[in-house]
């Protein structure tokens, strides 16, 4: 016997109930969703100010370039951890890396860092998902070490990974030292070198085993307090230092830099001092003024982007001076007064804020580096540019480096006095904020 379903009456009528208040539960699910799918865009279209999201007010994807971005922060991570191993283990067993130029270090040349540094600040400047700005700055802060407790902003207001590095702090997060008789930190880093500069050229140690000149890095018009004395066997000296037969080799002839002459000839003056201060990715990237004195001038150097980290400085000759750089010079109480911001790969971008029209790490149109660099100078323009102790002044699209070089009291007596002229109080490898001293002086009674 064979039996046969009616296509009229359901053979299991419930189940056919149940299949159709199902797909009633589907549809009202579906269009619940995408109303809040739809909602969320136009509250994050209102709160980017209407001009950020999608035009058609549809839901915010994740950019490719965001994703890139992360990927780009685990390696540097990674490779940061590694290179400060490398590094704090030989502190802890005192070694000091000597300058030893390498091939790899010479092969640097021939990559297009300008152009790579372009493309990591178009990365970086991409906005972010509202949502995912809180976990890419965590992320930024745990690999690099920032300290989210000081930043002034929500990290939902943080629109990109550009307007992260240059964020401000909280009122107070940085105190500037009470003493009249100090000149402060301009930047939170570390000190790589400071001290006076005495010897013909005045010279920088830039790593054990080579230097710069000051003239070199601050320009050949540079105000430079110098006096014009120096014989030609201290010319040799200074540009073909004393090298050991052993160390000599044709890879280092050949694809050694370029030699970066002194400009400007001659010996510093009495109580002239430098200091050089390192900003690593994580630390906070405005540059403030160490002291109240009047910028007469800016100077800017279009040249290359090598890296500035421990292995770069011991392997490169002459980075601070080739690197691209902006030069600031001027006047207070103790003389003469210089800052020059050192811009290195990914971090060629740096802003001024005495003069926001310059720009900074673009197409490069000198091809030589021989080529003076393009100067400013506010005092015949009219333009009095005072700024005090603590005022920004510009900033770093990440971390680079700063160097000061300036004028300071000296003790008048040939013994040591600890109780008249400029000493520094800081240590080498020390970590500083902005706003604390770097040094102080104590004026002595001229009048007993």
């Amino acid at each position: 016997m064979k039996f046969r379903a009616s296509n009229k009456l359901p053979l299991f009528p419930h189940h056919r109930m149940a299949l159709h208040h199902l797909q009633n539960q589907r549809r009202f699910l579906t269009s619940f969703f995408a109303k809040k799918v739809h909602q969320a865009a136009q509250a994050r279209a209102s709160f980017n100010g209407g001009g950020r999201a999608d035009s058609n007010g549809g839901s915010y994807l994740v950019p490719g370039a965001t994703v890139a971005t992360i990927l780009m922060l685990g390696a540097l991570h990674a490779r940061r951890l590694y290179e400060d191993k490398k590094v704090e283990e030989a502190r802890e067993r005192g070694v000091e890396f000597e300058f030893q130029p390498d091939v790899k270090a010479s092969f640097l040349r021939f990559l297009p860092l300008r152009t790579i540094s372009r493309f990591w600040g178009h990365l970086t400047s991409v906005e972010v998902p509202v949502w995912l700005r809180p976990y890419l700055c965590r992320a930024w802060a745990r690999a690099f070490h920032s300290n989210l407790e000081e930043v002034a902003l929500p990290l939902e207001e943080y629109a990109s990974l550009q307007e992260f590095f240059v964020r401000s702090l909280k009122e107070g997060s940085r105190p500037i030292d009470p003493d009249p008789k100090c000149l402060i930190s301009p930047v939170d880093g570390i000190v790589l070198r400071f001290g006076e500069l005495k010897s013909t050229g005045a010279m920088i140690e830039q790593v054990k085993g080579f230097s710069y000149s000051v003239a070199s890095l601050l320009g050949a018009n540079s105000i430079l307090p110098m006096m014009a004395e120096r014989t030609h066997k201290e010319d040799d000296l200074i540009d073909n230092p004393p090298i050991e037969q052993g160390k000599k080799s044709w890879w280092r002839v050949s694809l050694a830099s370029p030699r970066v002459r002194d400009p400007v000839p001659g010996c510093p003056v009495k109580g002239l001092f430098y200091c050089v201060i390192y900003l690593k990715p994580g630390d906070y990237h405005r540059i403030h003024s160490p002291a109240d004195w009047k910028i007469l001038g800016r100077r800017h150097f279009s040249g290359r982007l090598f890296p500035l980290n421990e292995r770069a400085t011991r392997t490169i000759r002459n980075l601070y001076v080739e690197n691209e750089r902006v030069v600031l010079e001027g006047l207070w109480q103790q003389g003469f007064m210089g800052m020059a911001a050192i811009g290195a790969t990914n971090i060629g971008s740096i802003e001024l804020y005495i003069e926001p029209e310059l720009r900074t790490n673009c197409p490069k149109k000198k091809l030589l580096q021989s080529e003076p660099p393009e100067e400013r100078f506010y005092e015949p323009e009219g333009v009095e540019i005072t700024v005090k102790r603590g005022d920004e002044v510009a900033a770093f699209n990440m971390g680079s480096t700063v160097v000061l070089v300036f004028q300071a009291p000296t003790s008048e007596s040939s013994a040591k006095d600890e109780s008249s002229g400029f000493s520094f109080c800081v240590k080498k490898g020390e970590r500083v904020r902005v706003g604390s001293a770097l040094g102080r002086w104590h004026e002595t009674n001229s009048e007993v």
